[in-house]
């Protein structure tokens, strides 16, 4: 149609233009039809288009859905997870045979929330409970719905779920739900607010007995409005955590599958080294080993293509060194005091590696220790840190003199302060066991002091750490030395140098 429009107007101003007499006036009225002829074509055209095409143009849902029959991800392509996966279970058995749960009476959820940090495999598992029930997957983000236009991601919300019911049995999975489904307040746009109330609305119209279900992701959870999370819309609330130990083993084992490994990689071993790796950070790792072993060109993925893709993932490439002497002393210095005080402090923490060279997030040298896995962090382990985040500049302050002090502790002094300000106004560690001056903020309207405490905690820390270091100044001199012939140690070298320098045992178990 718009074509013919257009070579119609088109036609009519080249008749035009035979039959207008020359002249500058003729000119002019003969530019003035010509215009005339184009904007009525454009206009015809779309006013003849259908009503449904240009609202499906503005508010049709995005939402990308893959056929089962050509997705190859089920339940085995899923390492670690079992809870979630048992729960995911029993969704699979009811998409496949309905007819079990409907003889007890029982109702499928209507929406199943997963939450949990990033790189979990939240996604990964909404899209296995799809291919192993054999039922499409409509796929879309929580931002795809919001538009600055009212009406338009309700608009697609409605047509998500047309499609989803025109399907029958299916999954909708929507990705980073809390871009849609924020507490509501009184800041809260028309927009969003609509969509929302769409979102709720088809949640609790629609029966669970048609085979729809809807699995959203989030990692804020406590940012979701509650009248998503009632009984009747996201029924079940699954976490995806972090992976464990064994966890880890089996998605290492997993990824491994199609790659080419050496005799001398224990996966056992980089297991135990990865502590907080999500699922998505050890494929990644594996991934840029195998990029390593490729450019390479020789033999198998061996133990140091690991090694260095470990390296690399946690603290980003090394690069050449381009401090003067004094910059490089300084930098050993300060990376020395780090891994004097975390030997001393926190020796169930294994050091990995003590380096001097710069690598990723503009670090001019970098320590890397892998803490012990536990589940409760107690008050002396929380002391312990801030001391090892301050050893740096201790060191510093130590070696050089106060006048001497460099710009290269500010990161480590800013998470230093912000857990010293957690254990005075969130977490009661700081003389009061009982009182979180945050929450009392909050119902309170004010308190004072909690600078103050948070200063004198912090500058009792720093005592501490300043004298540690000065008891062994010997080793803090040693491993500066080593760092700057080698410009990196692994952990088990700057150990042995702590411990043939230390002048006393002075390691403290946190």
């Amino acid at each position: 149609m718009l074509s013919a429009l257009t070579l119609a107007a088109a036609l009519c101003g080249m008749l035009l233009s035979f039959t207008i007499d020359s002249g500058a006036r003729s000119r002019a009225t003969l530019s003035q039809i010509l215009i005339f002829a184009s904007l009525a074509g454009f206009v015809a055209t779309v006013a003849l288009r259908p009503a449904s095409g240009r609202t499906e143009a503005v508010g049709a849902s995005r939402a990308a859905v893959s056929d089962s029959a050509k997705r190859a991800c089920n339940f085995s392509n899923v390492a670690a997870n079992a809870q979630a996966l048992q729960s995911l279970t029993e969704l699979r058995d009811y998409l496949k045979a309905p007819e079990k749960y409907v003889r007890y009476g029982a109702r499928m959820p209507k929406g199943v929330l997963l939450y949990g940090p990033p790189g979990t495999g939240k996604t990964l598992l909404a899209r296995a409970l799809a291919g192993e029930a054999g039922v499409p997957f409509f796929a879309l983000s929580g931002s795809d719905f919001v538009e600055k236009y009212v009406g338009v991601g309700a608009g697609r919300v409605r047509e998500l779920f047309k499609k989803a019911r025109k399907a029958g049995k299916c999954v909708i999975f929507i990705d980073e739900i809390d871009a849609l489904g924020k507490r509501r307040d009184e800041n809260a746009s028309d927009e969003r607010d609509q969509t929302l109330n769409a979102l709720l609305s088809e949640m609790s119209g629609f029966y669970t007995g048609d085979g729809v279900i809807v699995i959203a992701a989030t990692n804020r959870i406590d940012a979701l409005d509650p009248a998503l999370l009632r009984p009747g819309r996201f029924d079940r609330h699954i976490e995806v955590g972090l992976p464990g130990r064994a966890e880890r083993l089996s998605i290492l084992k997993l990824h491994s599958e199609n790659k080419p490994l050496d005799e001398d990689v224990s996966l056992e071993a980089l297991a135990a080294e990865t502590v907080s790796f999500s699922g998505a950070s050890l494929e990644s790792l594996l991934n840029e080993a195998a990029l390593l072993a490729a450019a390479r060109g020789n033999g198998n993925i061996c133990k140091a293509d690991i090694q260095t893709a470990f390296y690399k993932t946690v603290a980003g490439a090394d690069r050449e060194i381009t401090a003067t002497p004094q910059e490089r002393l300084v930098i050993a210095v300060h990376e020395a005091g780090h891994a004097l005080v975390s030997h001393l402090l926190s020796p169930e923490n294994r050091l990995s590696r003590v380096s001097i060279l710069p690598a990723g997030h503009g670090a001019a040298g970098y320590n890397l220790c892998v803490p012990a896995e536990r589940v409760m962090v107690g008050r002396k382990h929380m002391q312990s840190q801030i001391c090892v985040l301050l050893a740096g500049r201790a060191a510093e302050q130590l070696t050089f003199g106060e006048e001497e002090l460099t710009a290269g502790a500010s990161s480590d002094i800013s998470r230093a302060t912000e857990l010293a300000a957690s254990m005075v106004t969130e977490l009661g560690m700081a003389g009061e066991p009982a009182v979180s001056l945050k929450a009392l903020n909050r119902a309170c309207g004010g308190v004072t002091g909690a600078a103050e405490r948070c200063k004198a905690l912090l500058d009792g820390l720093y005592g501490r750490t300043l004298q540690l270091l000065s008891e062994q100044q010997g080793a803090l001199t040693a491993l500066s030395q080593a760092l700057l012939e080698s410009e990196s140690l692994d952990g088990a070298m700057a150990e042995a140098i702590i411990d043939a320098h230390l002048s006393n045992d002075r390691r403290e178990p946190a």
